[in-house]
């Protein structure tokens, strides 16, 4: 019988890629996620609540199918691992600019009727939120310690700027969004390096 305190991954891989360490900069809006300032000034989060969010982020994705999320990220960082989501959820994704009013008007090509928006980090991804209010859709994000998070409806906190740790991130909810749509039994065949490393044939 697996206990509720089971987490996602071994408490030592989330360590690892540093998931959990913040920024120097807190706000308000992060504090509740906040387990302690480290002498250095960085902000730490509560590894406990960041499991709990990704099962939760996990389980409410699952509940769309892909072509009703899009995703967005600006910072390059996460490029490698948004992409690697995007090709085994089927989820549409937009890594760098992001194409403005594709959201928001249909009269363009490459315009999405999306249900739900993900953006991988509030603040270079906002042109991509300020349009999903504007059309009424949920934003997920993944937060930092240094976001604000008014205009988000699921806050993911963690470390959204190293990219092993969102390569972890993104592995973990590829997992769970694929397991929870009863598409996957067991692990992921494609490793968490996948998700972070470039390949060599690039």
């Amino acid at each position: 019988m697996v206990t509720e305190e089971k987490f996602l991954v071994p408490l030592e891989q989330y360590l690892k890629v540093g998931i959990h360490i913040g920024t120097k900069f807190k706000t308000k809006y992060m504090e509740p996620f906040i387990y302690k300032v480290r002498p250095d000034g960085l902000s730490v989060f509560n590894i406990q609540r960041i499991d709990e969010r990704l099962k939760l982020a996990g389980k409410f994705l699952a509940q769309y199918e892909p072509q009703e999320i899009m995703i967005v990220c600006r910072r390059e960082n996460g490029w490698k691992a948004v992409e690697m989501f995007s090709k085994l959820t089927g989820i549409r994704s937009f890594s760098g600019r992001y194409p403005p009013g594709i959201l928001t008007n249909p009269n363009l090509d490459g315009f999405t009727e999306a249900k739900v928006l993900f953006a991988t980090d509030p603040w270079p991804d906002r042109n991509a939120i300020q349009d999903a209010i504007k059309v009424g859709l949920p934003v997920v994000a993944l937060c930092d310690t240094n976001n604000e998070t008014n205009n988000i409806d699921f806050v993911m906190p963690c470390n959204n700027k190293g990219k092993k740790s969102l390569g972890l991130i993104f592995w973990i909810l590829t997992r769970e969004y694929l397991k929870n749509r009863g598409l996957l039994k067991g692990d992921l065949k494609e490793s968490v390096d996948d998700f972070s490393e470039e390949s060599l044939e690039n």
